[in-house]
């Protein structure tokens, strides 16, 4: 039997909340601060999400639905160095959006240990990168791991807040420069550099509190 629309919307709006208070607060995050920014009350929340770890899974599970879309949308670039710059790019920009996700794949690790949510990742550029390196635009030393990792840990800046969001392409800059061959040209850097009081205050925020 379809769910009630009030039913459906209450749905939407738990995970929203959750997404959003997560990222604020942390995978512990009081449930009922959840329902309160869903404004529901808390028994709405337990008839959608029996526990804490059934919401993250379903978080985790909307956030694979979205990487599904935007890996669908790689690989159709001139080169491949074209598509691993746009995959990198595009995963980066994901994660800034939605600095949860994070704390979500490290819960679900502890859920369900038999989930690799990385092979949707690595999947998608294995042969992007041999072919990267077979056209001489990737260091023959760097691995479908490797990219991976780098772009989520650009994209991991975004628990800092807006202020050091705004610096995340600079930083993609130098690590693709980092990932060419040896004589390949730089590239010129997107953005200044932050300054020395910018780096302090992204320093003292906690990524709870981002």
């Amino acid at each position: 039997m379809p769910k009630r629309r009030d039913a459906v919307q209450n749905h939407e709006k738990l995970l929203v909340a959750a997404r959003a208070v997560i990222a604020e607060r942390g995978i512990d995050a009081p449930l009922e601060e959840i329902a309160r920014r869903a404004d529901v009350g808390i028994a709405t929340l337990y008839r959608n999400f029996a526990s804490r770890d059934e919401l993250v899974q379903a978080l985790f599970e909307r956030s694979m639905d979205e990487v599904d879309m935007l890996l669908a949308e790689i690989g159709g670039e001139d080169t491949a160095w074209e598509s691993l710059v746009n995959f990198m790019d595009r995963l980066g920009l994901w994660l800034l959006a939605d600095p949860a996700m994070p704390t979500i794949v490290t819960r679900i690790g502890i859920i369900d240990p038999d989930r690799r949510p990385a092979m949707r990742f690595t999947g998608a550029t294995t042969a992007l990168v041999a072919q990267a390196q077979a056209d001489g635009d990737l260091r023959k030393d760097v691995t479908a791991i490797d990219i991976v990792l780098l772009a989520t840990m650009l994209g991991s800046i975004g628990r800092y807040g807006d202020e050091y969001i705004t610096q995340w392409r600079r930083q993609l800059d130098i690590v693709l420069d980092g990932l060419r061959p040896a004589g390949s040209p730089r590239g010129s850097l997107a953005a200044g550099p932050v300054d020395l009081d910018s780096y302090h205050r992204m320093l003292r925020r906690s990524p709870a509190d981002a």
